[in-house]
């Protein structure tokens, strides 16, 4: 293991003497400057994981040496040392951006503890740097995997208004991403360093909602046994996702609304209002204009809402994207599972291409983790997937009806029409061949293609 290059700065020459030699004792790597200036030389050189700097020296004492060094760029801790009657000092010193103070004289222990609990600081500092680097990264445009034409001007937008505080509305069918672009408009901002916190509005309660997003006063009801931040709190200076906002009681729009007009909120039980900082995402699956007009969401909440609208399309509309979410899909959950899966097969792939998707993205990912877990060899295949997936196999769905339906007559519209679309990729459009196939006339099935308004070039 590398040693813990530690600089003691001390104008007593005795004094780093005596604790060069505990320290060496303990396996660091020690180097002295005997005041502030020869420090900055020092740390100028080379980097230090740690420095002990006394307070009261000449030429440049310690104070002086902690400003100059930050101005530097310099973050190791710095750790104070103060004599006796300096303590106010050391204190002011902690507020300027020192680490800790140690009061002289000290016992070998409580350096040696102290300098431990320093490293231990700075080990969670650079492990939560690291983790919020690939948070980051995880939510940065690289990820949210597209070529659509539609999805690429939500890039944009999410570009040009990620370091604005408006509201933004996300809207879109469940597992098109909302979420996703959510944390990409938080990451990509001014914002980024401080929270991001999602909430379903349709997950909590109602009861218990308003106590959830506002806090509450210690005895404001029955169970609250202390007073408690809400969630506007805890997002402050950051960002609060509000999910699912179609699902919030009539009652709470009246205080979010408030939260948007006038940017404080009100714990329950409390009389006294605290101004927060929070930019306001939110996202539904609903229609909010058909809300309004029904009476369930109130119209000037929305206009507040939905001051820059983002609506995500369902795959869908965007199939040139399912290679590319497969192939995504399948890097992260080979690795992850440790399987030597690389691609899926032509049928698999048909398959997956022919299907509906109606769980969208969120479904996709899904299915493609199952097929990774049962996959045998290094392709997914196509039984891999899930039966109603494999059914549309050839373009043909052999099983098109829900669980509730029971019409024989629409059961058998939408196989014929299957039946038809499947003929003719197979014959490359000839209709006469794939009317023999069908076993029913030329005649008819120029018929059926025009009834079930089959766009031959698409097949």
């Amino acid at each position: 293991m590398i040693p813990k290059r530690i600089l003691i700065i001390d104008d007593e020459e005795s004094f780093r003497h005596m604790l060069s030699v505990i320290l060496k004792k303990e396996r660091y790597d020690v180097e002295t400057a005997s005041n502030g200036e020869e420090g900055l030389q020092k740390i100028a050189v080379s980097p230090f994981d740690q420095i002990l700097c006394d307070i009261r020296m000449p030429h440049m004492d310690g104070i002086e040496f902690l400003s100059k060094a930050q101005k530097a760029g310099m973050d190791a801790p710095i750790i104070m040392m103060s004599a006796y009657g300096t303590v106010d000092t050391a204190i002011e010193a902690m507020k300027l951006g020192a680490y800790d103070y140690i009061s002289k004289p000290f016992k070998p222990d409580e350096i040696i503890l102290t300098l431990k609990k320093a490293e231990e600081r700075e080990r969670l500092r650079k492990e939560n740097e690291l983790l919020r680097k690939e948070v980051e990264r995880e939510y940065s445009f690289a990820n949210i995997v597209s070529k659509n034409e539609k999805m690429q001007k939500i890039f944009e937008v999410i570009k040009k208004v990620a370091q604005y505080k408006s509201t933004i509305l996300i809207t879109g069918e469940s597992g098109t991403g909302k979420e996703l672009v959510a944390k990409a408009l938080h990451y990509n901002s001014d914002r980024s360093q401080k929270p991001f916190i999602p909430v379903n509005c349709g997950a909590i309660p109602e009861n218990l909602l308003e106590s959830e997003l506002f806090g509450h006063a210690k005895g404001a009801f029955t169970d609250a046994i202390r007073t408690k931040k809400g969630l506007f709190e805890e997002a402050d200076g950051g960002t609060l996702f509000l999910d699912e906002i179609g699902e919030l009681p009539f009652q709470l729009q009246v205080k979010l609304l408030r939260v948007l007009q006038d940017g404080e909120i009100r714990r329950v039980g409390e009389s006294k209002s605290i101004q927060i900082d929070v930019r306001i995402v939110t996202a539904t699956v609903k229609e909010l204009v058909r809300e309004v007009n029904e009476g369930r969401f109130r119209e000037d909440l929305f206009y507040r809402l939905n001051v820059l609208p983002i609506h995500i399309p369902p795959l869908r509309e965007r199939k040139e994207d399912i290679p590319l979410l497969i192939d995504h899909f399948i890097k992260k959950y080979s690795q992850s599972m440790s399987k030597s899966v690389v691609g899926i097969s032509p049928k698999a792939l048909e398959a997956m291409m022919n299907y509906n998707w109606n769980g969208n993205v969120r479904e996709l990912e899904n299915t493609i983790e199952r097929a990774i877990v049962l996959a045998d060899g290094d392709h997914v295949e196509l039984e891999n997937l899930p039966i109603e997936i494999q059914d549309f196999h050839d373009g043909v769905q052999l099983t098109p009806l829900g669980e509730e339906e029971y019409s024989i007559k629409k059961a058998s519209r939408f196989l014929e029409m299957n039946l038809i679309k499947k003929a003719l990729k197979k014959t490359k459009g000839n209709h006469t061949q794939a009317a023999k196939l069908l076993e029913i006339s030329h005649r008819a099935l120029l018929y059926k293609i025009k009834d079930y308004e089959i766009v031959e070039k698409e097949l």
